[in-house]
């Protein structure tokens, strides 16, 4: 599994690791040597988990990375939207190029199965309700051009040399664990701090969120759908709540009322706002039964939960891009 330190990642890692698979999970090199999210792994399951450091665009690594494996689950990428304005090389040479190396490693060892992750944000804004997964794609971040971009790949290594490929179109994955680049923790860690201000972007945006067991019962579902290869199938809600509401929520369950103040550094460029987001999940419920389970505002409370119980890594104080 590439991007197994990340949110979504580390809580795959475990449930794969609790069904009693054996887990090869790559997180990215840096000098810290820490991994990430898996350092939540509980204590029994990590013989069960074999952590990996290394690089995406390191092609002759992800050959090694990806032998001997029969389902390559890949999560690997960089995400964040804001900063893709200011680096928009770097997620083209990771996101596009980096599944390319991942491609064509599984391609070269016969990998039974390969989990490619999409994202909503390769719709743009909802040309109609709910989205289906033959919406146009609208890049309107660099974030989103390289996730189409990588897309685009894994569908052609299907259709070109018949890489068992499945594209995985997750709507905004939310729960413990995830970092304060997403609105969640961003609204919920100024909650729980001592500020006098929920600093927030634009409150217009709708989003179908999605509790991150959802998505990963979603994720384990499609690796053994043999209907699903060739196939991009959505993972959402087919519900939809403005960042507003969503505050209000979060404030309910903290128990503080805080005023709302627009931070300008948040906002995103007019045409590069995503306004609306709401998922047709009946093409996946088809293939293979998936349906979300838990509800929004189950989902807040265990992530504000965890944030409650973890503050110290986040940083309230700081815009985290």
């Amino acid at each position: 599994m590439t991007g197994a330190g990340g949110f979504i990642g580390s809580h795959l890692v475990e449930a794969l690791a609790t069904a009693g698979a054996q887990v090869r999970a790559l997180i990215r090199y840096t000098s810290r040597a820490d991994a990430g999210n898996l350092e939540f792994l509980p204590s029994e399951l990590r013989d069960r988990v074999e952590i990996v450091r290394g690089n995406l665009c390191d092609a002759q690594f992800m050959h090694e990375v990806c032998s001997g494996q029969q389902i390559v689950f890949h999560l690997g990428a960089l995400i964040g939207i804001p900063y893709s304005y200011q680096a928009a090389s770097d997620y083209a040479a990771t996101n596009v190029g980096g599944t390319i190396n991942v491609l064509e490693a599984c391609r070269r060892h016969g990998v039974q199965r390969v989990i490619h992750t999409s994202t909503s944000e390769t719709y743009g804004t909802a040309q109609y309700r709910p989205i289906d997964e033959k919406h146009p794609l609208v890049a309107q971040s660099p974030y989103a051009a390289s996730k189409i971009g990588a897309d685009k790949m894994a569908e052609s290594y299907f259709r070109s040399f018949g890489t068992p490929v499945v594209i995985v179109r997750p709507f905004n994955t939310f729960g413990p664990r995830q970092s304060a680049r997403a609105v969640i923790p961003t609204i919920l860690c100024q909650l729980y701090s001592n500020r006098q201000r929920l600093r927030l972007g634009s409150l217009e945006p709708e989003r179908d969120l999605t509790f991150v067991s959802d998505t990963v019962e979603g994720f384990l579902a499609l690796g053994l759908c043999d209907a699903a290869v060739g196939r991009t199938l959505n993972l959402g809600t087919g519900t939809a709540v403005t960042v507003g509401d969503l505050a209000r929520r979060c404030m309910q369950i903290a128990g503080r009322e805080l005023p709302i103040e627009l931070d300008s550094e948040r906002v995103r460029p007019e045409d590069s706002e995503v306004m609306a987001l709401v998922s047709d999940r009946r093409a996946v419920n088809k293939l293979c039964g998936w349906e979300p389970r838990i509800t929004l505002d189950e989902g807040l409370r265990r992530t504000a939960e965890f944030v409650r119980l973890h503050l110290r890594m986040y940083r309230p104080e700081e815009y985290q891009r």
